[in-house]
């Protein structure tokens, strides 16, 4: 069985920028390949902080953003819930993430994924049995 990947919202973030060609490169690949495998999973937190970084940090127009958000319907969507910001809370004390990174985590556990790719965490760390990777990194 295909592993279910998580993405974070980095991994979105660098498809847009074009200051990081290799970066753009590797998570434009990324993207392409869960998105004709069906195994990559996002969350509306991702969702979130994808609009407020592009159009913030990378200078994205707010409509073109809007459009590449709609682009991200392919991936299976994990909604932030109460009860899944409650398992954050726990997450992040357990584990002494901040809040955000927990909110991560949970969700990628909510929603049964092995591997989380991300540059925000420590590569190979192991967190409610999701492993991180990093991408861009060999």
């Amino acid at each position: 069985m295909p592993a279910k990947v998580f993405l974070d919202a980095n991994i979105l973030v660098y498809a847009q920028d074009e200051g990081a060609p290799k970066k753009q490169q590797r998570s434009r690949e990324l993207l392409s390949e869960l998105i004709d495998t069906g195994d990559g999973v996002i969350s509306t937190q991702v969702l979130q902080e994808y609009y407020v970084t592009v159009t913030r940090k990378l200078g994205v127009a707010p409509l073109a953003a809007k459009a590449v958000l709609k682009s991200f319907a392919a991936f299976e969507i994990v909604q932030v819930t109460p009860a899944l910001i409650q398992e954050a809370v726990d997450c992040s004390i357990l584990n002494q993430l901040s809040f955000w990174d927990a909110l991560i985590v949970a969700a990628a556990d909510a929603a049964g994924c092995t591997l989380l790719y991300s540059e925000d965490f420590n590569p190979g760390q192991m967190i409610l049995g999701v492993k991180v990777v990093n991408p861009y990194k060999s």
